[in-house]
């Protein structure tokens, strides 16, 4: 008599996949609250970008506009800081922390913030441990051949670790944020509380990735494990 085998790590998989769609939903539900309150200062994205950048004499770093919702980034290969369309030109004070949370990176670039050296080391190997890991792994199974399978899973390790270290560097940068805006008197207290809560709401959708991430290696552990016996 025939039967279905459930392999109950599978969990791992889900749970590490509604922590993200949760923390996806926190961040939008965050943003859009705090995204129709206009700042006291009247003050856009691209405006308190700049005015932190000259505050802290830092000349070299543009601060331009790229298409898109919540695509806002600093690239340091450019020296640009990217506002998306709801942050360049916006008043909010959502816009205002995520504008603030990209300086923030930049700072972290201008004074050496070890961590972010650490994350910048890691992203080749990251790419290849998110592209390829989970994919000599199988193979390695499937083959039955254990050798193979460490392999992968160290290979994974790499993107692990990279959203890992991505944690204090998130954080440390909306710290930053929140501090030059009200130390700068950009924004008022109560205002720089609804950044924070913007700015917290994202950095757990990094928490949860990197959660979703360990769950993923350790179920890669009691496949190779399982497969021992």
């Amino acid at each position: 008599m025939g039967y279905y085998y459930f392999d109950w790590t599978y969990i791992l998989v889900i749970a590490g996949a509604l922590l993200s769609l949760l923390a996806s939903w926190n961040v939008k539900s965050s943003y859009n609250r705090y995204a129709r309150i206009a700042n006291m200062r009247g003050l856009t994205g691209a405006e308190a970008a700049r005015r932190i950048l000259e505050a802290n004499n830092v000349m070299n770093v543009q601060v331009q506009h790229v298409r898109g919702e919540l695509t806002d980034h600093y690239d340091p290969r450019t020296q640009t800081v990217n506002l998306s369309d709801s942050v360049y030109n916006s008043t909010s004070v959502a816009a205002l922390g995520v504008a603030a949370h990209e300086c923030g990176h930049v700072m972290q670039h201008e004074t050496g913030y070890v961590p972010l050296q650490i994350r910048t080391a890691l992203v080749p190997a990251a790419n290849i441990g998110s592209r390829f890991g989970i994919y000599i792994v199988i193979l390695g199974l499937i083959l039955a051949f254990e050798p193979l399978t460490t392999i992968g899973i160290w290979v994974f390790s790499l993107a692990v670790l990279f959203q890992i270290v991505t944690l204090p560097v998130e954080f440390d940068a909306s710290r930053r944020a929140l501090s030059m805006l009200e130390g700068y008197g950009m924004m008022g207290q109560e205002e720089v509380g609804g950044a924070r809560k913007v700015l917290t709401a994202a950095a757990l959708t990094y928490v949860a990735a990197a959660a979703a991430s360990v769950m993923s290696l350790v179920r890669l552990l009691i496949l190779r494990d399982n497969r021992r016996r």
